[in-house]
Order: C-alpha cells, then structure tokens, then sequence
C-alpha cells in the first residue's frame, strides 16, 4: 500500500502533479478536495496546507505542497520514469519552465479568474480582469513559441514540465479564456495531442472527469 497521498480538486493546477504521480509508477491515494465546497478551508485540509490550497502530497511525515516542489519530488522519487531530465541544459530549460509557469502564467490566469485577490474596487476588478485578459494573450502566445522550439518542453526528452505545461493548454480552451486552442495556438495543441496519446495523462484526465484534447 502506498504511503503517499495526493490532495487535488478535478481541472485544478493539481492535474499537473496528478500526471506526475500517474507517470512515476508509484502508487499513490487520491483524495478529491472539491474547491466548489470550500473542502480546501477545512481545518482537517488546512492543517495539511495552512495555505487552503491543491496540490498537496503527503508521503509518510512528509507533507509538501506547490506543483514545481512536488513535480521535482516524484522526478526525484522514481528516477526510473525518467520525469527530470539529466541532460544539464535540458534540466535548466525544466527548471525555467517550472518557474515561468507557476510565477507568470499561473499568476496572469489568476488575475482573471480570482480578480478580487488584486482588488475590491468594482470598477477596479473590471480593469483587472480586462489587463489580465490581454496579457494572458501576450503569455500564452510566449507558451506557444517556447513549445514549438523542441519535440517537448525542455528538449528531446519528455519531463514534468510538459505536464505543468499541459495544464494551461487546458485552461486555454476552457470557458474562462475560451481560446480557440488549435486555430490561435497550433503548436501548443500539437503538444497537447501528444500528451494525450500517453496512458498515464488518460488516467489522469479520466479521474478528474475532464474532456479529452480533440
């Protein structure tokens, strides 16, 4: 039986750690945080994530929370899945995505999605919102660039990277961006049906309800 946990809520960020963990071979437990409820401000989820929020993992006494920290993790747990690339330019070019992602992509989202963490002002959280709407095109567009430029993110190799990175291709075409994804973003849907055709990212998606990439 497994000794890690995996705290996640369905089309969630988690997705991206949830691939993760579906790629590494080790056994894992899910346990579904509906965000929907307020399940993440819990004080039984809080006193596993004081920050209220999904991915989490806890592996035995260890418990370790945001997707770049829990991504290296099951890289580093399970070497023979070959999640974290050992090439060193190829290991910067990980590490860079995992930054980008979640300190510029993830944060543009946000500004749409979650405008009152920026502001309370109603005139305020509109021009929030529509900033955050042009920048998103700027970073998604960034995204497109950066994926076209290798067979996958960090290089020749696949990685987590191209996980996190799946993730917002999903966020695109959903109904917050609504992105007409293969039209406006070729390449980066391109990665995305390549994602798609791997078991593990099937699992994942299929345990989170989530559509399949067209």
């Amino acid at each position: 039986m497994s000794s890690i946990k995996f705290f996640y809520s369905p089309g969630s960020c988690a997705l991206a750690s949830h691939i993760a963990l579906e790629e590494s071979g080790l056994g894992f437990d899910p346990a579904l945080i509906a965000l929907a409820k307020g399940e993440q401000k819990t004080p039984e989820y809080l006193k596993i994530n004081p920050k209220g929020r999904v991915p989490a993992i806890q592996d035995g006494d260890f418990t370790l929370t945001e997707n770049p920290a829990i991504l290296r993790y099951v890289a580093r747990k399970a070497p023979a899945a070959k999640l974290w690339p050992d090439d060193p330019i190829e290991e910067a070019r990980c590490t860079e995505w995992l930054a980008f992602i979640s300190s510029t992509v993830h944060i543009t989202y946000a500004h749409i999605r979650r405008p009152e963490r920026y502001a309370s002002d109603p005139k305020s959280l509109e021009d929030v919102i529509a900033t955050g709407r042009e920048t998103a095109r700027d970073v998604w567009a960034m995204i497109e660039k950066k994926i076209a430029a290798h067979p996958w993110a960090a290089g020749e190799t696949y990685s987590v990277a191209d996980a996190y990175a799946f993730v917002f291709w999903t966020w695109g075409r959903g109904p917050v961006l609504q992105y007409d994804m293969a039209k406006d973003y070729p390449a980066y849907t391109a990665h995305a049906r390549k994602m798609w055709e791997r078991p593990a990212v099937k699992r994942a998606m299929e345990r989170e309800s989530l559509k399949p990439v067209a």
